[in-house]
């Protein structure tokens, strides 16, 4: 159970910075999982996923006395966790990423994609297989997105950010985050469109 369950991340900080190192240990429950699903989605690679979590909140360790309260403190971690990831894409822009369906490395199961599925022991149904496709196609429909479109419906859909957070993230005023999500959505119904009816009976 948590030491803090009523204190703000900023406080915490705060905590941190004066010697409690129990208030870090708390904001690292906080986020660390948040924080390496976010950056699992941009990698694409759990291992490398896991060492650019470690940098990030060994950032904010060295960093800490640089916050000023000007964000919150969640905006600010993700912002040295995204800057990471940018440059990371950098070092890897000639090389080949795996793609999101690719099975995951040795000492995983080896017949586990990135997306995650889940194993039932009762037998596969239609519907169970319209269902993994399903997964599948969202999967690929949102790795088609644009660049900065699918990084605000990940923000936004996967991490619950607000619009006004992740504009201070992205570096781009709310309206322009919100049309990004927008285009977003459209291009994703257009690509699942043959899935719509499927949809609406999960829906119902």
């Amino acid at each position: 159970m948590s030491d803090f369950p009523e204190t703000t991340d900023e406080a915490l900080l705060e905590r941190f910075q004066a010697g409690d190192t129990r208030a870090f240990e708390e904001l690292l429950g906080r986020y660390r999982g948040p924080i390496y699903n976010f950056i699992l989605r941009s990698v694409r690679d759990r291992e490398r996923a896991a060492d650019l979590t470690q940098e990030t909140f060994l950032r904010v360790v060295q960093r800490a006395d640089s916050f000023r309260g000007g964000s919150k403190l969640s905006t600010w971690i993700y912002a040295i966790a995204r800057n990471l990831c940018i440059d990371h894409g950098r070092r890897m822009v000639f090389r080949r990423h795996r793609s999101l369906d690719a099975p995951m490395k040795a000492g995983e199961e080896k017949s586990s994609p990135m997306v995650d599925r889940v194993a039932s022991a009762e037998p596969v149904t239609d519907r169970d297989a319209i269902a993994k496709q399903l997964q599948l196609q969202i999967a690929e429909a949102v790795e088609e997105l644009p660049e900065d479109q699918r990084e605000v419906f990940l923000l936004r859909q996967v991490q619950g950010m607000a619009f006004k957070d992740i504009a201070e993230l992205v570096g781009v005023s709310e309206n322009t985050v919100k049309s990004r999500m927008r285009y977003a959505l459209e291009r994703l119904q257009g690509a699942l469109a043959e899935y719509q009816d499927y949809v609406k009976e999960l829906s119902a």
